[in-house]
């Protein structure tokens, strides 16, 4: 069975998509994910979707899901890499992700963590709870 990796980076995960996921493949992602969160006890999930050509209202769902289930175990989560034609769809399917936040790269998206948690691993409050990048 074909499993999306999840790597463990300090007090972060970090996951890149590189396939487009089908249901049964998401469903098993989103309950794998949120195993491993609980697990290693991460405080940030950066979720990385910049090979994602196309998201339906399925995966849409999923990502929001997972922000919504990592926020309830104390972590954050953060989607960066999206492109162009993904935002548009998602928007044009009324699903613009409340709640999920994202960034344009990598890089942005591990600041964004990192300004969220803090330094002593503690979220921080945003002025801001917007899409900050």
């Amino acid at each position: 069975m074909e499993k999306i990796p999840i790597l463990k980076m300090g007090q972060f995960l970090l996951v890149t998509i590189q396939v487009d996921l089908y249901d049964r493949l998401a469903l098993n992602f989103e309950a794998d994910l949120i195993q491993m969160v609980n697990k290693v006890e991460a405080k940030g999930v950066l979720i990385d979707i910049s090979a994602v050509n196309i998201v339906d209202s399925f995966m849409g769902r999923i990502l929001g899901n997972i922000a919504d289930m990592t926020r309830i175990m104390d972590a954050q989560t953060v989607v960066v890499g999206m492109q162009p034609a993904v935002a548009i769809t998602l928007v044009e399917l009324g699903l613009p992700l409340p709640g999920v936040r994202t960034a344009l790269n990598v890089e942005k998206g591990m600041e964004l963590l990192h300004s969220l948690i803090g330094p002593n691993g503690k979220e921080e409050t945003c002025e801001n709870d917007s899409n900050a990048f």
